[in-house]
């Protein structure tokens, strides 16, 4: 009997990891895709902020959670450009999670896909290893929009994260101050099989790009495959 009930605990044990692991997979596949679709938009995140991005975060189907008053709720994953300070090709994807606050989008109980762009190393820094509060430990704005808005803006200038949504098939900037953003580090162990940090991810060169992510970082590749506030700051 005690052999049975042993056998049968392992195997809840595996199969509820491998469900832990697939939908993860599925969350970072799904980052991918939202931000394929975001670039198709006419309208979208200007080419010269996202070429100055240190990091992009997507969080695919945030949703208001109703039982908590003002809360919400998205899991999603961060990629990051390589090297010292950022300056190199976009890495491996780290999963991260936004949590509480009120975020300034008033939907009901739609689903809307957010884009947040880290544009500091100050930025990127903060977020790696706890959880910082927006507004509050690391300022964010709403993205300004459209292919040909300025990246020097009083927006660009000040915040470290600007950030977008998309609900309805509508694309715009959003404020999220109040909400917190973290590294879901369990999460990320489901995705790569053992468990590893953000900052390992980003920055440890101990993680390659699986197979669930490599689409999202094909889509960052292709549309920002250098950082131009690297060279802007070499001028």
């Amino acid at each position: 009997m005690f052999r049975k009930l042993t056998l049968g605990v392992c195997i809840l044990f595996v199969a509820s990891s491998a469900f832990a692991a697939n939908k993860e997979q599925e969350r970072l596949e799904n980052s991918g895709t939202v931000l394929q679709e975001v670039m198709d938009v006419p309208d979208n995140i200007p080419q010269e902020l996202l070429e100055k991005a240190e990091c992009v975060i997507v969080f695919p189907s945030v949703l208001k959670a109703a039982f908590i008053v003002g809360g919400d709720y998205g899991r999603g994953a961060m990629v990051c450009r390589t090297g010292e300070h950022f300056k190199g090709p976009w890495g491996s994807p780290a999963m991260y999670a936004l949590e509480g606050g009120s975020i300034g989008f008033q939907l009901g109980g739609e689903a809307t896909d957010l884009v947040l762009l880290v544009m500091n190393e100050r930025g990127a820094s903060s977020i790696l290893d706890s959880k910082v509060k927006l507004g509050g430990d690391i300022s964010a704005a709403a993205g300004p929009k459209g292919r040909d808005a300025s990246a020097d803006t009083d927006a660009f200038m000040r915040a470290e994260i600007l950030s977008y949504s998309r609900s309805r098939g509508l694309f715009a900037g959003v404020s999220l101050e109040g909400s917190s953003l973290r590294p879901d580090n369990d999460a990320s162990a489901d995705v790569y099989g053992r468990k590893i940090t953000a900052r390992e991810i980003v920055l440890g060169r101990k993680a390659s790009i699986p197979e669930s992510g490599q689409h999202l970082v094909r889509v960052l590749q292709k549309n920002a495959p250098h950082n131009e506030s690297a060279k802007a700051s070499n001028r």
